[in-house]
């Protein structure tokens, strides 16, 4: 999980909220990123209705120029 990574907040497969995080902690500590499979504590910018069963998806958009085959 990155701290500037986009996220989507989905709920019974329907996504409920598309924004970014507001913070990222580890042990109390603000930290840039968290590897897959440790805890961390995660705010999200704009939003605090998040309920049991909710998931979290981050992504990245990542732009690449078009080339000529």
């Amino acid at each position: 999980m990155l701290r500037n990574a986009k996220i989507r907040l989905i709920r019974d497969g329907i996504v409920i909220y598309q924004g970014t995080l507001s913070s990222l902690k580890r042990f109390k500590e603000d930290v840039r990123e968290v590897d897959s499979g440790y805890e961390c504590g995660m705010g999200i910018e704009g939003y605090n209705d998040i309920k049991v069963g909710d998931l979290i998806e981050a992504y990245k958009l990542v732009e690449q120029k078009r080339t000529l085959e």
